[in-house]
């Protein structure tokens, strides 16, 4: 059988890959430490659960609009003005099935064969291959260095862009490094080569509100019009209200852009769920009590593990600001193992300690590897000790 061209060129999730790996050890009878976990270990908070167990007796079981829920809308365009002074109406807002189908429809809908997109290293696993999906895009990675907390410079981003150059991407917080926070002044120069080359800005702030540094999220939309009006940006409640399974994401941004992502939904997965929905306008207009708590959390699990993690020989690691991700740099570690890379030593760790780390070749960081403490804190004492153990074991 011969598939499509579009399906060949995919590269699989390495993310999925060891969870795959990790499950089937799991099963097996052994006591695995997964850090691959890209969810909050939290459950989605009561009020949220208690507006969508009402909104199925009440009968809201049924076809919504494509787009979204009035309702829902309307809470996202009060949540960006709250948030960030931003003033959306409706028709510039879409709800997806998440905000991976918002970022999968959007590049449907912008881009066409050869058009580039700059996408700065380490990413996320998923933009280069839904860009790849979108009439034979082409992922065009700029490097960001650790040494610059894994931010690319405005030089950096003049380099890249060619007459093809459709978009950029900027990811704050990050997956998969936990960090990328950009101050105003960073961004404002980042915009300016936007505006003066006409390209578009994909924001991905999903990990908006994991920020453990005392300060807010600011958005490149917000220095200007000229930079609102060419900047689409996406968001969704899996991870600040750890609704990962509701899948309910958005994209807020040019209304022709956004006119042209609800035509393609309406004939792919047509509407969100209706009780996520109503789940989801729930979540944005209840209290922040729970989700306050959830980032405390993460803060302490963030200090403790960088603290286990940097005192392991070999192991270096830039300390992130947000998310829930810790992204170190293991290559000295890697070669004093003996092995060959670090894919390979992340596979000896599974077997061996029975650890699960993502391999960060699949982040377009080959000597890192990611790791989740989206698990309890006696969990993650127990992983760095078993990482130790195997470091120190194969010298």
């Amino acid at each position: 059988m011969e598939l499509a061209n579009r399906v060949q060129t995919l590269t699989p999730s390495s993310t999925l890959a060891i969870t795959a790996k990790a499950k089937e050890l799991k099963q097996a009878g052994h006591d695995v430490i997964g850090l691959g976990a890209g969810e909050p270990d939290f459950n989605t908070p009561e009020y949220i659960l208690e507006a969508a167990s009402k909104a199925m007796y009440d009968g809201f079981t049924k076809y919504t609009p494509a787009g979204g829920t009035p309702g829902l809308k309307q809470s996202i365009a009060n949540k960006m003005e709250k948030d960030h002074e931003l003033r959306y109406d409706l028709d510039q807002i879409i709800v997806t099935t998440g905000a991976k189908h918002a970022l999968y429809t959007l590049f449907q809908v912008l881009l066409n064969k050869d058009d580039e997109v700059i996408i700065p290293a380490p990413y996320w696993v998923s933009y280069p291959e839904q860009v790849k999906l979108a009439e034979g895009g082409k992922p065009v990675f700029v490097n960001a260095k650790e040494e610059n907390e894994f931010k690319i410079t405005p030089e950096q981003l003049e380099n890249a862009i060619t007459d093809k150059t459709k978009a950029v991407i900027l990811n704050s917080p990050s997956n998969p490094t936990g960090g990328v926070m950009y101050e105003k002044e960073e961004l404002e120069a980042l915009g300016k080569i936007c505006l003066k080359h006409h390209i578009f800005i994909v924001s991905d702030e999903i990990y908006e509100k994991l920020i453990y540094t005392g300060t807010e999220h600011f958005s490149i939309a917000q220095l200007s019009e000229e930079l609102k009006e060419q900047t689409i940006i996406i968001n969704g409640v899996s991870k600040s209200h750890s609704m990962t399974g509701w899948r309910i994401g958005y994209a807020v941004g040019n209304k022709q852009i956004i006119k042209a992502m609800t035509n393609l939904a309406s004939h792919s997965t047509s509407n969100p769920t209706s009780i996520s929905q109503i789940a989801a306008e729930a979540a944005y207009n209840g209290g922040n009590s729970e989700i306050e708590a959830m980032r405390k959390a993460f803060s302490e699990r963030l200090e403790k593990l960088y603290q286990w993690l940097t005192e392991i020989p070999g192991i270096k690691c830039v300390k992130p600001k947000g998310a829930f991700y810790l992204f170190p740099n293991v290559k000295e570690a890697v070669q004093k193992n003996g092995f060959d890379s670090v894919d390979d030593w992340v596979t000896a760790l599974l077997e061996e300690e029975k650890v699960a780390l993502v391999p960060g070749s699949g982040f377009g960081a080959p000597d890192n590897v990611r790791l989740s403490y989206a698990i309890s804190l006696d969990q993650l004492e127990e992983a760095s000790v078993r990482i130790k153990r195997f470091v120190e074991n194969h010298q």
